[in-house]
């Protein structure tokens, strides 16, 4: 761990009409730049709505170096705070190098994970760096292919730095909580139907993290029982009816 005589500044919450003012505001408040700080969004701006009021967004900024103008040079601290700190700050880092490497003009934002289908085995909460910008679409691919594989790819970077696993996510533009939503959607859709025929629903072909979608949003309907059958890209998952 590298060290300094200055303590970090704490982590600063900023509210402006839209995110990326907020952004920017904390950012000159603290005298950092993107690169030097995790930055999650709380929540986006709202805007006024049948007779409701608009509501500003707010960003956390959680600094990773000391400032410029600060005594000696600025310091990154690899293991400051948690372990999920220290990785959430190299693998933005090593997705902006990527992104950059891959001439994409974007901005990554740091989260929470709210999405099922991250929930590991040991029960932390992983984190989501969401890339947003102008014509994302060449990162997503099709099925989200190439969104998997640009994970895998940051993964095994954070990974080999940390020595050891790393499970933070990539997403890009919210396409894997959209993706997920309409997942849940259509395995709850699809279970109504297998009810109503009484035959099983054979999905189309899905990846390992999508089936699992499938599985855990279906897990508690004592109604159906849900498998994976089939084999590499051609796996998918069967909604089966349960016989009284």
């Amino acid at each position: 761990m590298s060290v300094t005589d200055n303590p970090l500044p704490s982590p600063i919450e900023i509210s402006a009409p839209t995110v990326e003012d907020a952004i920017q505001a904390g950012l000159e408040n603290l005298g950092l730049s993107r690169t030097e700080v995790i930055i999650e969004v709380v929540s986006e701006e709202r805007p006024s709505m049948y007779g409701m009021e608009s509501q500003d967004a707010v960003v956390r900024l959680t600094p990773i170096a000391m400032p410029r103008n600060a005594a000696g040079a600025s310091v990154i601290l690899e293991n400051r705070g948690t372990e999920n700190e220290g990785e959430v700050s190299i693998a933005q880092e090593v997705l902006q190098e990527l992104l950059k490497r891959m001439k994409i003009d974007a901005t990554v934002y740091a989260r929470r994970s709210d999405l099922i289908a991250t929930d590991e085995d040991n029960g932390e909460i992983p984190w989501i760096l969401d890339v947003q910008g102008v014509g994302l679409d060449e990162l997503i691919g099709r099925n989200g292919e190439t969104l998997a594989d640009l994970q895998l790819i940051t993964r095994l970077i954070v990974s080999r730095q940390l020595e050891r696993r790393s499970n933070v996510v990539i997403d890009v533009e919210g396409y894997k909580t959209k993706r997920e939503d309409s997942l849940r959607r259509l395995a709850k859709h699809m279970a109504a139907q297998a009810r109503q025929t009484g035959r099983k629903t054979t999905l189309e072909p899905m990846p390992p993290n999508e089936r699992r979608i499938i599985h855990i949003t279906l897990r508690d309907d004592d109604t159906v029982s849900t498998e994976s059958v089939g084999s590499g890209k051609n796996r998918k998952v069967q909604i089966i009816p349960r016989r009284d």
